[in-house]
């Protein structure tokens, strides 16, 4: 364990910095550190769709949402993209103060990002081993931020709060059989320098005591890389005569991940102690149906049910661990909740109306529930019951066509792609009102309102 720095404010003991760092972390749910509602569009096509994508999954998305999908994909294929989102936050406390909070201004900034490569090694010059594709994706699966006025009625619990975690996925795909494909990747969590501060950090203001004076500046920040695993298989019992699916069946598994973090805790800038504590990720099991009631040379229409478990229950506490030795419990009990996403695609092949492209449009409903209880709510998550609606389009061009009229989709040259496209996607995230009552800081109680929209696009290039 390190020893507490000195703050340059009356402490003078290690016995003092120890009682101070205890008062404030039993103040500071760090809730901050697991975002309850987890930032789930990852990509245009799937966002268009309300995120029911798992057993369609053919384009390097499919990373995210299915890895087994990636076998679908038979040459070399990236997708980059963002999201940009806005909404507020407005809550009326039991003492009938009306807060408005945002979730970094108008538009949340660093916005999340979303990049995918895959590679079938057939196409990469290894027949042999066509049957294979490999992917890496980067994306920022916990990366919503949130913000409060200093001089809130809830200030003695957060101000602000921000997990910038990027979520690495390194995967291989296997196409077992023609119907049948399975893949399994890494779930790597860390924090870098170019998303934020590079670290995820709450802050507060103190409500005094313990040689911390009133109004005081408060951080608590940490950092860290933790890994988990991922399974997914995609099962297509039904195709049609050009050997594409009618019906695809889905599941995919990801594993709990922990990641430990640590960091500082910081009074006026100024550091008091190190602090550590695991963020536990939790594990998440999707199951999804897609059906393609048309599927023909000229055009495509699927519907798409996607229903995720997401088992929050393991984020049972966040204790934190002090450098004075100390341990701080930090009681959570979040419960287990589901996620429920209803999708559909209809897309137009090579129309006549506008030849060597192919024009798909997109409409979804996603439901996500409430894992936390009303005790341990933080207002700096927020967490609250949400419906998602979603709509969407796409544009790919081949061929001799032209993007923007301007460039040609195909070339001849390796180093041209084959392919380019671009996914738009627009959602507004309607959340049932919430009133909490009995929390553990007592400031915290009141009604809470939420919405956000938001807008997301992708490019696709495919080689």
């Amino acid at each position: 364990m390190h020893r507490p720095v000195s703050s340059g404010y009356p402490v003078t003991s290690r016995l003092a910095a120890g009682l101070i760092v205890s008062s404030v972390v039993l103040l500071f749910p760090l809730v901050t550190f697991a975002q309850a509602l987890r930032f789930q569009p990852q990509g245009a096509v799937a966002a268009g769709q309300g995120n029911a994508f798992a057993a369609q999954a053919d384009d390097a998305s499919a990373l995210h949402y299915n890895p087994a999908g990636l076998t679908q994909i038979r040459d070399i294929q990236a997708v980059f993209g963002i999201a940009l989102m806005g909404g507020s936050i407005k809550t009326k406390s039991t003492t009938g103060l009306d807060t408005r909070g945002d979730y970094g201004g108008s538009v949340s900034f660093p916005p999340p990002g979303h990049t995918y490569l895959s590679a079938n090694l057939g196409a990469l010059g290894l027949p042999r081993f066509s049957a294979v594709t490999v992917g890496l994706g980067l994306v920022t699966s916990f990366g919503l931020r949130t913000r409060y006025p200093v001089d809130g009625p809830f200030n003695t619990a957060v101000t602000s709060a921000e997990l910038p975690l990027i979520h690495i996925t390194p995967t291989i795909a296997y196409r077992v059989s023609n119907d049948f494909s399975i893949a399994v990747g890494a779930d790597i969590y860390t924090f870098a320098s170019f998303l934020g501060e590079g670290h995820t950090e709450q802050k507060q203001v103190s409500a005094g005591g313990l040689g911390i004076s009133p109004g005081s500046s408060i951080e608590l920040n940490g950092t860290g890389t933790g890994a988990g695993v991922t399974v997914g298989l995609l099962y297509s019992p039904v195709r049609n005569e050009d050997d594409k699916p009618i019906v695809s069946i889905a599941a995919v598994y990801r594993s709990q991940a922990v990641v430990p973090l640590s960091g500082s805790l910081l009074v006026n800038g100024i550091k008091v102690a190190d602090a550590e504590t695991d963020l536990v990720l939790p594990q998440r099991v999707t199951g999804a149906l897609a059906i393609w009631p048309v599927r023909t040379r000229k055009r495509e229409w699927k519907v798409e049910l996607d229903v995720e478990y997401v088992g929050w229950s393991s984020n049972r506490n966040l204790d934190v661990r002090l450098s004075n030795g100390a341990s701080i419990p930090q009681p959570q009990r979040w419960k287990n909740v589901p996620v429920i996403a209803l999708g559909t695609e209809y897309r137009w092949l090579n129309p006549r109306w506008l030849s060597h492209w192919e024009i798909a449009v997109r409409s979804g409903y996603t439901y996500t529930a409430d894992p936390v209880p009303d005790e341990t709510f933080n207002p700096g998550i927020i967490s609250l019951p949400a419906h998602t609606l979603s709509l969407g389009a796409g544009f790919l061009c081949k061929g001799s066509g032209r993007f923007l009229g301007l460039i040609p989709c195909s070339g001849k040259s390796v180093f041209w792609p084959k392919g380019i496209g671009v996914d738009l996607a627009y959602q507004e995230w309607f959340y049932e009102s919430k009133s909490v009552v009995g929390n553990l800081n007592p400031t915290v109680n009141g009604t809470y309102h939420a919405f956000v929209h938001l807008g997301t696009f992708s490019f696709r290039y495919l080689f």
